[in-house]
């Protein structure tokens, strides 16, 4: 596509061929290299497009102007294409068979190499801080500018797709009511309202299930979204959303539309995801979100040491813990005394206090745990396991008194061994995650929370049980109720996550009460949502997909910060701006608060 009229430049460093030989043209860019050849100098131009190679033979001005021109100094030069000698052709430059003959040159912008932080180009490595502190520097390489370019096209694709599919693009506030449940909220005082606050939404919620309220029918939008919780490879305090909401909806309505949208993006034909309920991918992975890339699966094995000799196991299972297993065949690994030792330090950071183990070889069982596996035990394991390969190997196993841990720590082992010893399939591998939990019980708050969020629907049968249980003496039937949410998973990241939504008062009534909130809390929180519940509902569902995730694994990188122009670190800092940072003292003046000193 030709450019508009108006430009400083007539081409790109990328775009120039031996066809536009014997044009006048001029380029723009950064001085990539110069190389003085004594009578003879090239410099090498680049913009985000590519390279071009510049001669000087034919430059009518002072020569000593290529002393200004310092690496990452901004240049303009203007004159003819000359297609290069058969034998001077750089093959490995896309404009390698021409040069541009320089008849004027211009120095816009000249670089203070002296005090250069990191060349983006080579020539000086950066660290991660540097990087983040110069964002601007790192910008300039063509792996971010591939990453800036992929995600606007991802946009436009998801756009495109959705108002195809019959959806209506909708902005709803940045500046909203602050709610509890969820991560901590950022808020923002309000100058003409002292003493009152703002909070940027995590997610626009309950907007969106006001609009399938207003007849908005099929909404969607590309949102920023802000959390104040603790950050990690794949977090952002402030992230970007692809938010739907329909009214109507089945959750197998939301899989076939997520199936087609995610087939378009990645560029799947005929696109479907594999289905696992919440319980089995706890079963079989130990998480919500497995990494389905590769095998050693999970074996539940408590019951077959019940009356073992082995305290560690036999007072987890009287405490009514859970003991995993996994069994790593010989094929895949064989283990060390020191790499036995080091799996502690796997499962620590998830509450594990270590991993038992015993070998089977071809000589028998040895090592680790194995005097207390009987040939009876032994044979039950082997039937447990439904692995390609059996025999001889290392069986892991995973104990605790609380299940949650043992799950964790198994997963966090498995996650370990596949990526230690590439286990991992190529390409994307997705999972459609159903029947969550409805609610999970707190003990440190000595409530239940919501395991999604409050909007979430009680799976339909489960309705009139979950209008009628109560929260003080039916425990044990609220905690396994399943909800109607779905998860999307890829790789072993949820990318995206949603449900078919409360459309009864009566029902987000009750859940607000399940939750802990007086009647008088849940008026005061969301009122407003509550009363427009009372005039007419429509069934509606909706899921939400983390856009800079979904980036993340078309990009093939595991650090959110990757695919993020100017990100944040993981204690919430722009190093780059130096932000958060103090206000002055007629701003927090105006806005009628103090602040309070640690």
């Amino acid at each position: 596509m030709a450019e508009l009229q108006g430009l400083l430049r007539t081409h790109n460093c990328s775009e120039l061929r031996a066809t536009h030989d014997g044009q006048e043209v001029v380029l723009c860019g950064w001085v990539n290299k110069y190389r003085d050849l004594g009578a003879l100098h090239f410099i090498d131009i680049r913009d985000k497009y590519g390279l071009t190679q510049l001669g000087f033979e034919d430059f009518a001005g002072d020569l000593s102007i290529l002393k200004q021109c310092a690496l990452e100094s901004v240049i303009m030069a203007k004159g003819l294409v000359r297609k290069r000698p058969s034998d001077a052709q750089n093959k490995n430059m896309e404009t390698g068979e021409v040069e541009v003959q320089v008849k004027e040159l211009e120095v816009l912008s000249r670089a203070d190499v002296d005090n250069m932080p990191f060349f983006p180009h080579g020539q000086i490595e950066a660290t991660e801080d540097q990087r983040l502190k110069y964002r601007y520097l790192d910008l300039r390489t063509t792996k971010l500018q591939e990453t800036l370019k992929l995600r606007s096209k991802a946009n436009q694709i998801v756009r495109n797709f959705l108002t195809n599919e019959g959806f209506v693009e909708v902005e709803t506030p940045i500046l909203y009511k602050s709610t509890p449940e969820g991560a901590r909220d950022y808020i923002v005082p309000s100058r003409v309202h002292p003493g009152e606050v703002y909070a940027l939404p995590q997610s626009p919620q309950t907007l969106k299930q006001l609009l399938m309220i207003g007849n908005t029918d099929k909404y969607f939008q590309i949102c920023r979204c802000f959390r104040d919780e603790d950050l990690r490879a794949d977090r952002q305090p402030e992230f970007t959303q692809i938010d739907i909401e329909v009214s109507f909806a089945t959750q197998e309505y939301m899989k076939n539309l997520v199936e087609k949208m995610l087939g378009e993006l990645f560029k799947k034909d005929n696109f479907s995801m594999p289905s696992m309920s919440y319980d089995e991918a706890m079963t079989r992975y130990g998480c919500d979100k497995p990494d389905i890339r590769f095998g050693l699966e999970h074996m539940t094995v408590t019951d077959l040491f019940k009356g073992s000799d082995f305290k560690v196991f036999s007072s987890v299972i009287e405490a009514n813990g859970l003991i995993k297993a996994i069994f790593v065949p010989e094929s895949v690994a064989t283990f060390s005394r020191k790499n036995t030792d080091a799996f502690v330090d796997v499962v620590k950071p998830y509450g594990g206090k270590g991993v038992a183990f015993f070998k089977v070889t071809s000589e028998g069982r040895s090592a680790g745990v194995s005097k207390f596996i009987t040939d009876e035990i032994y044979a039950e394991l082997e039937k447990l396991n439904t692995g390609e390969e059996k025999g001889n190997g290392t069986w892991l196993f995973f104990a605790d008194a609380d299940s949650e841990v043992s799950h964790a720590s198994a997963d966090a082992l498995r996650r370990h061994l596949g990526k230690e010893y590439g286990l991992q399939k190529e390409g994307h591998h997705f999972l459609w995650v159903y029947d969550f939990p409805l609610l999970e019980y707190s003990p440190e708050e000595k409530r239940f929370v919501a395991k999604h969020h409050p909007f979430t629907s009680p799976k339909i049968d489960e309705i009139e049980n979950f209008l009628n249980a109560d929260p003080e003496g039916q425990h044990e039937i609220l905690k396994n109720m399943a909800a109607e949410a779905y998860d999307v998973v890829c790789n072993g990241y949820e990318l995206g996550g949603g449900s078919v939504r409360i459309h009864r008062q009566d029902l987000q009534t009750k859940m607000f009460q399940v939750l802990g909130f007086s009647e008088e809390e849940a008026k005061k929180q969301f009122g407003f949502f509550i009363e427009a519940l009372k005039y007419g509902t429509p069934p509606h569902a909706g899921i939400a997909f983390g856009m800079d995730r979904t980036i993340m694994m078309l990009a093939g990188t595991e650090n959110i910060r990757d695919v993020i122009a100017f990100p944040k670190t993981t204690s919430a800092t722009d190093l780059m701006a130096s932000s958060p940072s103090s206000p002055a003292e007629d701003q927090t003046k105006d806005l009628h608060f103090q602040w309070r000193k640690k």
